[in-house]
């Protein structure tokens, strides 16, 4: 049986400090690299630098758990990066498209590591099997990426407060609240087929998440049944991807990342036809989607909840419009 291990080391300098790792990076162990680098940013270290000449390796959640520490540091104002990374963890930086997020050199030399460490911590336990990277897009500076359920765990707080970022002071503020998202990305997330893509710079900019509906011949009752049934009888299609949220940082100049997560949701779980379901009264969401070209069915009736809802499609790219 092969067994992890990781050695924390911090050195302090003034605003900055030097983590130096010494081992692997694995499920045992990313739970301590977690907490020293949120350590750091409590602490209010602006810039951290991540020594990792004697890692040995790093798997997919410990990367998740580096990028998510970079957003974090950029919220505040910090930076977090990576320096010296063996082959393994190079390959990795450069499949998922990582580089430009974690490798910019640093503005100064890096402190050296010392004896008089101020932390020291290790864990051992058994090594998981290596878990395949999910290839990322990345266009403009903007990177896609597909999570899987437990990194979407991992990163619910950071997309709830995009959520919310994105609508705050707006008309649609008022039906998007973040208890009411947290929940829908919960129940969403235990359909079969979830799939939820985030899009990043050096910040979370962007998600959205759903599930397809019709993807096999068992057929669904309940809630999935009847749309289904409302959705064949507007489009003549019956399978499609409930899109519960898209998400996208308000800026003007990510005005985009809607679209291209949409369309690669749509791709990536093979349909043709994308459906979402909104509140009638909320004229900033309709409006929203609308601008990113989701085609307004009007309210229907017959799904259960004390409104008749808004039901609006989006067709992949290249396809016919859905028909009224």
């Amino acid at each position: 049986m092969t067994f992890s291990r990781l050695d924390i080391h911090r050195r302090n300098r003034g605003e900055r400090t030097l983590v130096t790792l010494a081992g692997d990076i694995g499920p045992a162990t990313t739970p301590l690299l977690r907490a020293a680098v949120e350590q750091c940013l409590l602490d209010g270290v602006t810039e951290i630098d991540v020594d990792l000449t004697t890692v040995g390796s790093c798997d997919a959640r410990g990367l998740d758990v580096l990028l998510s520490a970079s957003r974090r540091a950029s919220r505040v104002h910090a930076r977090l990066r990576l320096h010296h990374p063996c082959a393994q963890i190079a390959r990795l930086l450069d499949a998922t498209g990582s580089n430009s997020l974690l490798l910019t050199a640093p503005v100064s030399p890096v402190p050296p590591a010392a004896s008089g460490d101020l932390m020291s911590t290790a864990t051992r336990a058994p090594e998981d099997p290596a878990r395949r990277v999910d290839q990322p897009v990345l266009r403009d500076g903007i990177r896609l990426r597909r999570l899987t359920r437990w990194q979407a765990e991992d990163m619910r707080e950071d997309i709830a407060d995009l959520a919310a970022e994105s609508v705050a002071g707006t008309a649609g503020e008022a039906y998007h609240d973040r208890g009411d998202f947290l929940h829908r990305l919960a129940v969403t997330a235990h359909r079969p087929g979830f799939a939820l893509l985030v899009a990043e710079t050096t910040v979370l900019v962007g998600c959205a998440f759903g599930f397809p509906v019709g993807s096999d011949d068992s057929g669904r009752g309940g809630f999935d049944g009847t749309l289904q049934e409302i959705i064949q009888r507007l489009t003549s299609r019956a399978r499609f991807v409930v899109l519960t949220q898209v998400v996208a940082h308000p800026h003007a100049q990510h005005r985009d990342i809607a679209r291209r997560l949409q369309q690669r949701l749509l791709t990536d779980l093979h349909s043709s036809l994308g459906v979402t379901v909104l509140h009638p009264a909320d004229q900033a969401g309709q409006a929203a989607f609308s601008s990113w070209g989701w085609q307004n069915m009007g309210e229907v009736v017959g799904l259960p909840g004390p409104v008749a809802p808004c039901v609006l499609t989006l067709s992949a790219e290249g396809q016919p419009s859905a028909r009224r």
